[in-house]
């Protein structure tokens, strides 16, 4: 087990599988908001599915229509269970935040290298931490 030390974004606690990607993610027009999947051609997760997972992944991007998608995700049981960014933008950070999921950024190690897809992560978005179980 590694325990990293994060700085809280969007409070709340969740585990889940992670789903890593070194790639940012425009939530409006990559991800759909019904299904979960990302859609952004050549993206590394076109065709995968971010519901209920750890995403984690540097930056959002894009419009700020973007925060509403997240919502929309967490309305349509599709969002993730909680995010982890290298740095958050705002429109990352209103998504978690109005749709209450756990976020958390500036993880003490460079969460793109130190989280493998499918490894079982703990987000305390309370506390600050990001638990790799």
């Amino acid at each position: 087990m590694i325990k990293l030390k994060a700085h809280i974004v969007s409070r709340g606690s969740a585990e889940g599988e992670a789903l890593v990607t070194s790639q940012p993610i425009s939530f409006l027009g990559s991800v759909d908001p019904q299904t979960g999947i990302v859609v952004e051609r050549g993206h590394e997760l076109a065709g995968m599915s971010i519901k209920g997972k750890v995403l984690v992944f540097p930056s959002g991007k894009g419009s700020t229509v973007g925060s509403y998608v997240i919502y929309q995700l967490k309305k349509n049981g599709a969002a993730p269970s909680a995010m982890i960014n290298i740095k958050t933008e705002p429109i990352v950070a209103v998504g978690a935040i109005i749709s209450g999921i756990p976020l958390v950024d500036r993880v003490e190690k460079d969460p793109l290298t130190t989280i493998k897809t499918g490894d079982k992560v703990l987000v305390d978005a309370i506390v600050g931490s990001v638990e790799i179980i």
